[in-house]
């Protein structure tokens, strides 16, 4: 059960209709309130959650489910990380502590968990195709819903919020988008389309409300004689209005309203309840602020508030271990400080990231080199094609983007890239099994998305030196389309800046001799099964690791070297087993006929959820204890089949 403990008000709400039946009006700034400070009382206590984009929307939350029949009428929320007040009302205020911990409830809006959780959303920039869905899909069945997308944090930066709009434009569905513009995403915005609702925001320049809602409302016969008096009640409430006819949202013929407070509970509901009365495609711009209503987040490091761990909540000091002994980096800062040194040794690298610079550590170079550094904004796609254009022209782009973020970009790899056989150098963040982000934001499939691709080459390093290693070498003369992929957090090397050597493509390491059995790795989990191999040494077995280093081209040399040795293999990798770099050691063998008890580790064919990445590596059994069952059991004649060990 948890400890925390709502106010009076927020402690009589388990659902929506008890804050619709139990609250007036001029009540909900005070819902808004001990919401906030609910919301800031558990994130500060359990940390290891996002904290910023909730505090921004509480009073549009609390409006929200006030004024519209959730869960009939359907909410979307983009992206997900926003949501925190939404779950709190939503029947999940007890249960709000286990967020984004094993076994708890997810970091996002998730259906499986809650019928007022519509779509699931972690990635960005969906829920205007997934609220117009769902409007059609309301249209066609003659269903009398609401369906509200709210988007933020960003995300308005992505083509297919843009796709959304054109199409939602063309239709005469019932669909209101909220844009919540904050100026941020976990960083702050950046490009035109920020440009230009700054220019909106600080404008003077408002016309015509009163006349162009008259305009909308007078033409709805249910209204009849009411019709400008329900005008005139929009235009009072309403902080802006319509723009002129420059408007971009107008232009795909969406209803433009705004820009309003996003912080005044009762103006939003007032504005909220007149816009369900205009049928038709209906933007709002809501201004709000990230981090609102707690003093240290408004005023910060808006990037630092955007998931800050545990914190002082009266202070507002950010609790932070201090190790007693020299740590390991953390792969994305040797990322970022390695990018720096090779572009100083070579003009012709440029780096590119779609909204993560903080996340991925190439706000380093973006300082030291602002002219050779770019953040494209939430546009994974656009990221992916224009290093390839830059590539064209003989620049070496390193396009830094996480591994499950790669996935949207997926066609541009293939048909701007690698079709081409151009230089671009792909860094993927966050391969692998991520932690509390859980199943949306897993790295779990490049390394096999990634290898039957033609043209492309595909490595990922056992530690720090070897990223250094083959950043470097993906950089040297005509090496075509390069990706290498790294996991979250720390690596494994206190000293970690070690001179730059070429690594032969293709070729892989025997780490550890031995005579009974051979592990083949990729990546940085081969140092769990150096810790494996030392364990299965004191019990008498003897077993062999060779890191393969490349999944593609495969060590063919190395290979032939190990079936011709030894009859039992286990694979290991932190990708997902289904294609991935245990299914190429299969296929090899297939190729040449060789026979072996062959055991893949890896994730399996499921999705995984959200908990810490040692938790996730037991339940995927793929952890230091798993590799050691395995081997027993291969020694004792008894393949496992991790599938069977994953419930």
């Amino acid at each position: 059960m948890s400890h925390y403990t709502a106010g009076d008000f927020l402690n009589q709400i388990e659902i929506p209709k008890d804050l619709r039946e139990k609250f007036e009006l001029n009540q909900l700034p005070q819902v808004a309130d001990e919401l906030r400070q609910y919301i800031i009382d558990v994130i500060s206590e359990i940390g290891n959650s996002h904290f910023g984009a909730s505090l921004g929307v509480v009073e549009l939350t609390v409006a929200l489910h006030y004024t519209f029949n959730t869960p009939i009428d359907q909410l979307v929320w983009d992206v997900g990380h926003q949501a925190y007040g939404h779950k709190i009302l939503t029947g999940r205020r007890g249960k709000f502590h286990t967020n984004r911990t094993k076994g708890g409830i997810s970091g996002f809006p998730k259906r499986s968990e809650s019928e007022y959780d519509t779509f699931g959303v972690g990635h960005s920039s969906t829920s205007i195709s997934g609220a117009l869905g769902m409007a059609i899909a309301s249209k066609y069945k003659g269903e009398e819903k609401q369906h509200i997308a709210v988007i933020g944090d960003g995300s308005m930066t992505a083509g297919l919020a843009f796709e959304g709009l054109n199409h939602g434009g063309s239709t005469d569905t019932n669909l209101l988008v909220i844009l919540n513009d904050n100026c941020m995403s976990i960083d702050p915005n950046v490009g035109a389309l920020r440009e230009y609702l700054t220019d909106i925001t600080t404008s003077h320049t408002y016309n015509k409300v009163k006349d162009e809602v008259w305009s909308l409302l007078g033409k709805i016969s249910k209204f009849g004689p009411n019709a400008q008096a329900i005008a005139s009640k929009i235009s009072s409430s309403l902080k802006g209005s319509l723009l002129n006819d420059s408007n971009y949202f107008e232009s795909l013929n969406f209803r433009y309203f705004g820009p309003v407070d996003g912080h005044d509970t009762i103006g939003l509901v007032n504005i909220l309840r007149d816009l369900k009365d205009i049928p038709g495609p209906k933007i709002l711009h809501v201004l709000t602020t990230k981090g609102k209503g707690y003093k240290p987040a408004e005023d910060g490091n808006a990037t630092q508030w955007h998931a800050p761990g545990v914190f002082n909540k009266e202070t507002g000091e950010i609790v932070k271990v201090i190790p007693t002994s020299p740590q390991p980096p953390k792969y994305q800062e040797v990322f970022g400080h390695t990018i720096v040194e090779l572009a100083e040794m070579n003009d012709k690298i440029m780096g590119v990231t779609p909204a993560m610079p903080s996340g991925c550590s190439l706000n380093i170079m973006m300082k030291a080199m602002p002219d050779r550094a770019f953040d494209v904004g939430i546009a994974e796609q656009h990221a992916v094609t224009v290093s390839a254009g830059m590539a064209t022209q003989g620049l070496v782009p390193f396009c830094n983007i996480y591994s499950s973020f790669m996935q949207r970009a997926y066609d541009q790899v293939i048909h701007d890239v690698a079709l081409q056989n151009l230089n671009v150098v792909f860094c993927l963040d966050r391969g692998g099994l991520v932690g509390a982000d859980g199943a949306t934001h897993h790295g779990a499939y490049d390394l096999a998305y990634m290898r039957c691709v033609p043209n492309m080459i595909v490595a990922s390093p056992l530690n720090e030196a070897e990223l250094r290693n083959l950043m470097y070498t993906a950089q040297l003369e005509n090496k075509g389309p390069f990706s290498i992929r790294y996991p979250r957090g720390n690596g494994v090397m206190p000293k970690w800046k070690t001179p730059f050597k070429e690594i032969k493509i293709g070729t892989g390491q025997k780490l550890q001799n031995g005579s009974d059995l051979a592990f083949l790795t990729i990546g940085p989990v081969g140092n769990t099964t150096t810790e494996a191999i030392a364990a299965l040494k004191e019990m008498g077995i003897s077993a062999a690791h060779y890191d393969m280093r490349f999944v593609k081209p495969l060590d063919e040399l190395l290979l032939h070297e190990v079936f011709s040795k030894f009859d039992k293999v286990i694979t290991v990798e932190d990708g997902c087993v289904m294609g991935g770099m245990g299914s190429a050691i299969l296929e090899f063998m297939a190729d040449h006929s060789y026979t072996a008890k062959v055991v893949r580790l890896g994730i399996p064919d499921k999705y995984i959820h959200h908990g810490t990445p040692e938790e996730l590596h037991a339940e995927c059994f793929y952890d230091k204890a798993a590799m050691i069952k395995s081997a027993e059991k291969l020694m004792q004649g008894v393949i496992l089949k991790a599938s069977s060990l994953v419930g």
